[in-house]
């Protein structure tokens, strides 16, 4: 059995990784850190867990990691403080503080010195999973960049669409910003409405997102308006991009059938049938439908994922199965919960 420890348990990712851990057959969690909840018993941040209620809550200390694998959970330019700590520990960082290449692209969208360059996880992508497997270090994708990346990933090196003409606008559920109490995220704020935010291409993903489509096109552009929606988790997203003269719209579907249709965890639904988050509740499944709209000479990929599940934890777990040569899909639900 592999034991596992989790660093920055208390908030909504850090739930969700304890939860999807505790089903995995391989794992098993033996150290759970929270520096600022310190001293609980983890039912106390996390009710829901019944089987894990009282296992300790612990400050960090590096001199007694005592597990096999780390999973760090914390806010984005934290888990740059604790990476150093984790000598040779084989660790997936669910943040964003090893995403990006570009120093001045995280200075820009975070405001910090940048940490470095770990090998992003996307699975899914063309020869990232040779990748991953190989590495001691991964940075977990965004939730927003899982969604769009997946979504537009295999139309760009067919060449159908214009890769500096895409349009993104996808909403998300309020667990995506972080359970740390706030006047925006309030019930009454939420309830009954959507809202935009971060609008006019200031949204962190954006350089992480054209940074992964730019392996597959030059000259990325991609405007983005994300939405918060009144439901506490799931992302729909719908991305457009102008088709490329000439080509054939047909080509579109194919190539997204050709990309998933032994993809695991993606699937391009039937014709007719569009994505809703209620699809992806609580698994690590991305769901995606598209269209050609002949009017605007658009091409239209809607994709729905739970941002709790392959927008975060059960991506992270998927990376650590690749990571530690066990079959990739273990411990992963696919079937969402409905109604």
């Amino acid at each position: 059995m592999i034991s596992v420890g989790v660093l920055g348990a208390s908030g909504y990712g850090g739930g969700e990784l304890l939860r999807l851990l505790d089903d995995h057959p391989d794992m098993t969690v033996t150290r759970v850190w929270a520096n600022s909840s310190a001293g609980k018993p983890l039912g106390a941040l996390h009710p829901h867990l019944a089987h894990l209620a009282d296992v300790p809550v612990k400050e960090f200390d590096p001199g007694d990691l005592g597990v096999d694998f780390v999973f760090m959970a914390l806010p984005h330019s934290t888990s740059a403080q604790y990476a150093g700590q984790l000598g040779v520990t084989p660790v997936v960082d669910r943040g964003a503080d090893f995403r990006l290449a570009d120093a001045q692209a995280w200075t820009t969208y975070y405001g910090t010195e940048h940490a470095g360059t770990w090998t992003y996880g996307m699975p899914e992508l063309p020869g990232a999973r040779e990748l991953i497997a190989d590495s001691k270090a991964v940075a977990n994708p965004g939730c927003y960049a899982t969604a769009i990346t997946l979504a537009l990933a295999p139309l760009l090196p067919a060449g159908l669409v214009d890769p500096t003409d895409i349009v993104v606008v996808a909403a998300s559920g309020t667990s995506g910003a972080g359970r740390s109490a706030s006047v925006p995220l309030l019930a009454s704020e939420v309830t009954s409405g959507v809202r935009a935010y971060k609008a006019g291409g200031v949204h962190q993903h954006t350089p992480e997102i054209e940074q992964t489509l730019g392996r597959f096109a030059e000259r990325v552009r991609l405007g983005f308006t994300p939405l918060l929606a009144p439901m506490s988790r799931g992302i729909l997203a719908t991305s457009t991009a102008r088709l490329t003269p000439g080509a054939d719209p047909d080509a579109v579907g194919e190539a997204l059938h050709a990309a998933y249709d032994d993809e695991h965890f993606v699937r391009v639904l039937p014709e007719g049938r569009w994505p809703a988050t209620q699809m992806t509740m609580g698994t690590n499944a991305v769901v995606l439908q598209w269209a050609h709209d002949a009017h605007s000479g658009r091409v239209v990929v809607c994709s729905a994922i739970d941002n709790l599940g392959k927008g975060a934890a059960g991506q992270a777990i998927q990376n650590a199965n690749l990571m530690l040569g066990l079959p990739e899909a273990t411990g992963l639900p696919v079937n969402g919960v409905a109604p």
